[in-house]
């Protein structure tokens, strides 16, 4: 039956080359340039979405309004109605929608952060919202002023300490004084990358943490230990309610707390006293940098 639509699809192919069929609408340099595409956007934003077309939707509708900006959505597996949706919502030059069948978080964000053409690259999640997009251009404002910020989050910094083969974490209190707190880890989202540092010092995100879990705090702990810095600054997100982690993995995701939580604490709880002094000299460093 493959065979024999192969041949079908094959014959009327050959009749439109053949006869430049008016049905068929021709291509040209000018129908290309007329999109706008931009090779070189100062910002992308990849959203990390799974049967969640509703909310995406309402996210690129905002993020539309900023200049110089590209969209990556990776559709994780999601049911056939939203594939349709978002395809149907993504038209623009600047932005891509990704299929992958299940693989999650780690494998996703590393092969998109690959393919985003951004200088700052920001992951997002389905679920987040916010009201302007005030969080972006204090996001640019922040990696112009530090050229050491590899990774700067807007949802929770984190202190994280190694006890007894486990993690354990608390969130930092922020600096007090606005702008950024530097920190030993951010989770997502939003978790932005700065893609030059990235490409030079990290590489990748871990695949030992695949699908997902840690992986985050993992790329932090790696970027202080390459002489790089991670950040956290106020972002004020919303909710667009519960994201697909939490609504579709419950069990899943204990099981590779577990699971990551002991890998991570093998990785690095020998290197944490280490990273805390840089993530000390980093907040002290800017304290005097003000005071001048």
């Amino acid at each position: 039956m493959a065979i024999f639509k192969l041949f079908l699809e094959r014959i009327k192919l050959a009749v439109q080359k053949r006869t430049q069929a008016k049905w068929h609408q021709q291509k040209s340099y000018e129908t290309w340039a007329a999109k706008g595409y931009d090779n070189t956007p100062e910002v992308s934003v990849i959203i990390q979405s799974h049967n969640k077309s509703v909310q995406v939707e309402h996210i690129v509708n905002k993020l539309r309004k900023r200049q110089s900006l590209e969209i990556i959505v990776v559709d994780d597996g999601s049911g056939l109605t939203h594939t349709r949706s978002l395809a149907k919502l993504l038209t623009g030059a600047n932005e891509f929608l990704l299929h992958s069948n299940d693989l999650y978080e780690n494998i996703m964000y590393d092969r998109t952060l690959r393919m985003a053409n951004g200088k700052y690259i920001a992951l997002l999640q389905d679920d987040d919202d916010f009201d302007s997009l005030e969080w972006i251009d204090e996001a640019v404002r922040l990696f112009r002023k530090y050229p050491l910020l590899a990774i700067l989050g807007g949802k929770d910094g984190m202190q994280v300490t190694f006890e007894d083969g486990r993690v354990k974490n608390r969130p930092c209190a922020p600096s007090g004084e606005g702008g950024v707190t530097f920190v030993p880890v951010v989770n997502r989202a939003p978790m932005w990358i700065r893609k030059d540092l990235y490409e030079q010092k990290l590489h990748h995100v871990d695949f030992a943490f695949a699908p997902f879990q840690y992986d985050d705090y993992e790329l932090c702990l790696r970027a202080w230990l390459n002489g790089l810095q991670v950040g956290w600054y106020q972002v004020g997100f919303k909710s667009l309610g519960a994201g697909g982690m939490r609504l579709w993995n419950g069990l899943f995701t204990r099981q590779q707390y577990e699971k990551n939580g002991k890998l991570l604490y093998d990785l690095y709880h020998a290197k944490a006293e280490r990273i805390g002094q840089l993530v000390e000299e980093a907040n002290s460093q800017k304290a005097f940098a003000r005071s001048k």
